[in-house]
């Protein structure tokens, strides 16, 4: 960017890319209880990858459950009550990993409490916890002004859209997407822009659905066609 011919409000976005790469814990669970203990002391990082890791992973179906954990609990230990419970735990809601362990381990105890049954599974169904190491890539690609942001949505790999909507809610203090948190210095005019961003759940959609809908966004505040 040319300092003689941006304005004082103009700032450089860079366009990153994603990818995950998986690595094995020590923990592993064949029972509710086991699965409780392993949960109360895994990395955070595998919490994270097995609510949000399968955006970042090909799938040739659409999964029944959420996250990982409930379908587990659902097709290894077969506590259908109990999987869709945790489906309903939307890690966007919580501050941050440790208050969403909580709320999981919590939701299992209280199953562990309600019969003296212990659900357990078959020795090739016991549940492996992974965590995973984001690796984050430079495309080379820059904006400079929200309507050039815009016209660059509908191109930007998934992993991009991965880094800069999902992630970076776990990077900034104020909870915002990387395309909120910049169009923020941007104007007055673009306020309404980033309510919409900011109101958009990514738990709940594929990470293609997700750029279609900003794309969507975009046009509709005129920065698409740089109106």
């Amino acid at each position: 960017m040319d300092p003689k011919n941006s304005s004082p409000n103009q700032r450089t976005f860079h366009i990153r890319d994603s990818a995950l790469v998986i690595l094995a814990t020590n923990y592993r669970a064949q029972s509710l209880r086991e699965f409780r203990d392993a949960l109360l002391q895994v990395q955070p990082e595998s919490i994270y990858h097995h609510f949000w890791g399968r955006l970042l992973q090909p799938l040739f179906d659409e999964p029944e459950y959420n996250n990982d954990f409930a379908s587990w609990v659902r097709h290894g230990l077969h506590e259908k009550a109990l999987a869709e419970r945790l489906s309903v735990i939307t890690p966007a809601d919580f501050p941050d990993i440790e208050a969403l362990r909580s709320e999981v381990v919590d939701t299992i105890e209280e199953r562990l409490d309600e019969s003296e049954y212990m659900p357990w599974s078959r020795a090739d169904q016991m549940f492996y916890f992974l965590r995973s190491q984001l690796i984050v890539l430079d495309t080379g690609r820059k904006v400079t002004t929200p309507e050039e942001l815009g016209k660059a949505i509908p191109e930007i790999p998934l992993g991009s859209i991965f880094y800069h909507f999902i992630d970076a809610r776990s990077r900034h203090e104020n909870r915002y997407d990387d395309f909120t948190d910049w169009l923020q210095g941007s104007g007055k005019q673009y306020e309404g822009l980033c309510r919409q961003l900011h109101s958009i759940d990514p738990y709940f959609s594929a990470l293609r659905t997700i750029r279609h809908r900003l794309d969507i966004l975009f046009e509709e505040f005129g920065q698409g066609d740089g109106r």
